[in-house]
C-alpha cells in the first residue's frame, strides 16, 4: 500500500508541474537560476517590480513566489502585503541581500514561508522548493511508515486489554493516530477507522463482562460519574481554593485534542479520562455527577428531582439542588455559583459579571453548544453538510471554541491564577448500522438505549440489563429492562425501517456503549 501511494504521488508531481513567480528588479542576473529550475521541470515566470507581481498573482495561480526584499518603487515588504491580499495562501519566499534582524522579523511576522540571503546557490533554492511543495507528501509518507510500524502493536493491545486503565491508554493512542493521519491527509485513514471499529467491538465485550462487577464492587471500578466531584472538586474546596468546574455537554476526547493547543499558553494541563455511567445520556450521567449518586439513588432520595424517561419534562432542570445536597453530605459549604449556558448571549453575561462572580468559591458552568450541535445535525441539512465526518465535527467544535465567550472566560480565569476543571458528562459516536427492535409507546426515544417493559430484540446484538436495580438504575415497573446499542449501531423500529435508517445513519448519537461515549476527557487546568 505505501509503495502504491508513493508512486501515485510521484506521478501527480510529474503531471502537474509547479509554477513559480520570481520578483526582482535585477531579474536578468537571475537567468542561471531560472534555467536551472526549468531544467528540473518547473515553470518559471518573472516580474521586475512589485506592482506587476501583484497583478500577475491576480491572473495566475502560482505555487511559490520568490520576492526580492530591496526593490525601487514598492519595497519587498510592501509588495508582500499586496501579494497576501491578491492571493492569500500562496507561499512567499523572501530573497534579500541584508541580514538585518528587524527586516527578517517583520517579514516572518507577515508569515513568509522561508527566506534566502543573497548570493543564493541554486541548491538552496531547490531545497526551499522541496521543503514547501513536498512537505505534505513527506509528512504523509513518514506518518504512513510510523502507523504501519505501530498498527500491529495497537491490534495486539486491543486483544490484551484487561482493565479500564488498559482501555483508556489504548483509546488515547487510537485518537492520537486518528488526528495524525487526518492532518497528513493520509490514505491509511480508512485502515485506522477499521482498526478503531474492531477495538470498539472488543471494548463492548469488555464492558459486558466488567460493568456488572463495577456496579457490585465500587472499590474495583474506575473513576466514574458519581465520584467525579469527590475526585476533582472536594479536595480543592477543602484547601480553601477557588475552583471553576466547567462541563461541556457531549465533549469527546478527539475534540479536546483539537482545542488543546489553545490551553497550553494559559494553563498547565493535567489530562485524564474517566468513565461515564450507562446510559451515556445527559439525564443519567450528568445528574449522577452533580449528585454523587447513581440514578436509582437519585430517584429514591430526590423523587421531586428525578424525571422518568417517559415524561416530557426536562430531565436536568434541578442540577443546582443536587450539587448543594452533595456538598452538604460532605460537610462542605462553599459559596456556589451555578450557570447553565445555552447561548452566546448567556455566556457574554458571565463575562460582563466575572468580577462579581469572583466572590464565590465554587463555580459550576454547563455549556450545551456541542450537544445542541449534535442534535441539530440530525434535523438540519446545512449542519449535516458542515459536520459530514469526524474531521469536520472536530473542526466546527474548534471554530466555536475559538470564537466563544467560554474562551474569553478561560483567559480571565488563567489571568487570575485560578484553577479549573474541564470535562463532560458523556461523548457521542457516529452511528451507521440499524438494529431492529420492538417496543411499546411508553419506551423512550433515544436511539442508543431503550428502557421499557415490552422490548423485543436479539440479545446477541446488544447489551441488556434484565435487573436494572443491580446497575444503579431506576425501574418504574417490575418488568422494566434496559438495552444498549454497542459499536456504531442504533435502534430502529420495523415500521418505516428504511426511512429511519437513512435519516439517522451517520448522525452523532449517545446513550450506548462505545469508547467515544464512555471514556471522556477530564482535564485539570492548573495555574502557571
Amino acid at each position: 500500500m505505501p509503495n502504491f501511494f508513493q508512486r501515485r504521488n510521484r506521478v501527480v508531481t510529474k503531471m502537474n508541474k509547479a509554477r513559480f513567480l520570481w520578483v526582482d528588479d535585477e531579474i536578468d542576473l537571475l537567468k542561471p537560476y531560472i534555467l536551472f529550475l526549468e531544467e528540473k521541470g518547473y515553470l518559471m515566470e518573472c516580474a521586475n517590480n512589485g506592482r506587476d507581481a501583484i497583478e500577475r498573482t491576480k491572473e495566475t495561480l502560482f505555487d511559490i513566489i520568490f520576492l526580492d526584499e530591496h526593490m525601487p518603487g514598492l519595497s519587498g515588504l510592501e509588495t508582500l502585503n499586496g501579494l497576501h491580499d491578491a492571493a492569500p495562501g500562496i507561499p512567499v519566499v523572501m530573497v534579500t541581500k541584508s541580514e538585518d534582524e528587524g527586516i527578517m522579523n517583520r517579514a516572518i511576522g507577515k508569515k513568509i514561508a522561508d527566506y534566502l540571503i543573497k548570493p543564493v546557490h541554486p541548491s538552496q533554492v531547490l531545497l526551499t522548493i522541496k521543503k514547501i511543495l513536498d512537505k505534505k507528501t513527506l509528512v504523509s509518507e513518514a506518518t504512513t511508515l510510523n502507523y504501519q510500524h505501530i498498527f500491529n502493536q495497537l491490534s495486539e493491545e486491543a486483544d490484551q486489554c484487561r482493565s479500564a486503565g488498559d482501555w483508556a491508554a489504548l483509546y488515547q493512542k487510537l485518537v492520537y493516530w486518528e488526528l495524525e493521519l487526518e492532518q497528513a491527509e493520509n490514505p491509511m485513514k480508512e485502515l485506522h477507522a477499521l482498526q478503531k471499529t474492531e477495538a470498539n467491538s472488543a471494548f463492548a465485550r469488555f464492558i459486558r463482562k466488567s460493568y456488572p462487577q463495577w456496579m457490585m464492587q465500587e472499590a474495583d471500578r474506575p473513576l466514574m460519574s458519581p465520584a467525579l466531584f469527590e475526585e476533582t472538586v472536594f479536595p480543592v474546596i477543602a484547601r480553601g481554593e477557588k475552583l471553576f468546574f466547567i462541563l461541556i455537554d457531549n465533549f469527546r476526547l478527539d475534540q479536546w485534542y483539537a482545542v488543546k493547543n489553545l490551553f497550553t499558553d494559559l494553563f498547565v494541563c493535567d489530562e485524564a479520562l474517566y468513565f461515564s455511567i450507562l446510559p451515556t445520556a445527559t439525564s443519567y450521567a450528568r445528574n449522577s455527577i452533580f449528585s454523587g449518586l447513581m440514578p436509582r439513588q437519585i430517584a429514591s432520595q430526590f423523587p421531586g428531582v428525578w424525571v422518568d424517561d417517559r415524561e416530557e419534562e426536562g430531565k436536568n432542570l434541578q442540577e443546582e439542588p443536587l450539587i448543594r445536597a452533595q456538598l452538604e453530605r460532605k460537610q462542605l459549604f462553599p459559596l456556589l455559583s451555578y450557570q447553565k449556558i445555552n447561548s452566546n448571549p448567556e455566556a457574554e453575561e458571565l463575562n460582563k459579571h466575572f468580577l462579581e462572580l469572583e466572590r464565590n468559591d465554587l463555580h459550576v458552568w454547563v455549556f450545551n453548544f456541542i450537544d445542541t450541535l449534535s442534535h441539530t445535525r440530525t434535523d438540519s441539512k446545512m449542519i449535516r453538510e458542515l459536520t459530514a465526518d469526524e474531521s469536520a465535527y472536530r473542526s466546527l467544535t474548534k471554530s466555536w471554541f475559538l470564537h466563544s465567550p467560554l474562551y474569553t472566560l478561560l483567559k480571565k480565569i488563567a489571568a487570575k491564577g485560578y484553577r479549573a476543571v474541564l470535562t463532560t458528562d458523556h461523548g457521542s459516536i457516529r452511528v451507521k448500522n440499524g438494529v431492529k427492535i420492538l417496543a411499546d409507546k411508553e419506551t423512550n426515544t433515544n436511539l442508543r438505549y431503550k428502557a421499557g417493559k415490552n422490548l423485543g430484540y436479539e440479545p446477541r446484538k446488544l447489551f441488556e440489563m434484565l435487573h436494572p436495580e443491580n446497575f444503579g438504575l431506576p425501574a418504574p415497573h417490575m418488568s422494566t429492562r434496559y438495552i444498549f446499542a454497542t459499536q456504531n449501531d442504533f435502534f430502529v423500529y420495523p415500521n418505516n425501517y428504511n426511512h429511519h435508517l437513512s435519516y439517522y445513519a451517520q448522525s452523532f448519537q449517545h446513550g450506548g456503549i462505545s469508547m467515544e461515549e464512555m471514556m471522556v476527557p477530564l482535564i485539570t487546568l492548573n495555574p502557571k
